[in-house]
């Protein structure tokens, strides 16, 4: 049966946009559909003495489970050079499931939806892109209710080419 998952792209080393393009491509190996969302530069969050982030959101039809979706989202971070240091610390690659059709888990490494989501412009502005009105499965507002309850930040997302 397939499912929807969202997830999370993030990356500041080396040409983050290549590094979102590659993993968007390793998808497809367990993808049936991939829909994704515009490309952003954003500011760092946490720790800030660190380049800009490139984010983007992708809808994937996938026949795995969120655990084994997990892995291989893991696999793919690994394979693309990344290196887990500190929190919010510089990346060349992250994936986050955000979603996972309309369940909720809380069996560690796998936690959905993200905690967190709610709370970050760089999660729900491309998230809002790709499903305006899928809603949240605990809080039940929409992605672009949740988007609009966040304060003003303009000056912290741009958008900008998938090259």
């Amino acid at each position: 049966m397939l499912s929807e998952a969202y997830i999370g792209l993030g990356s500041n080393l080396g040409d983050s946009a290549g590094n979102l393009h590659a993993a968007v491509d390793m998808m497809r190996e367990f993808a049936v559909d991939i829909r994704q969302s515009p490309m952003y530069r954003t500011a760092p969050q946490g720790f800030s003495n660190q380049p800009p982030f490139y984010n983007a959101v992708c809808c994937v039809a996938t026949v795995l489970t969120p655990y084994e979706l997990m892995d291989r989202l893991l696999q793919i971070e690994s394979e693309l050079g990344r290196h887990r240091t500190f929190r919010n610390a510089p990346r060349f690659l992250d994936l986050d499931i955000l979603l996972f059709g309309p369940r909720v888990l809380n069996t560690p490494p796998v936690i959905l939806p993200h905690p967190g989501m709610s709370e970050r412009l760089f999660v729900l502005k491309p998230l809002a892109d790709i499903a305006p009105h899928l809603k949240h499965p605990v809080n039940g507002l929409t992605i672009a209710e949740m988007l609009r309850s966040l304060p003003a930040q303009s000056d912290a997302i741009e958008q900008v080419e998938w090259r």
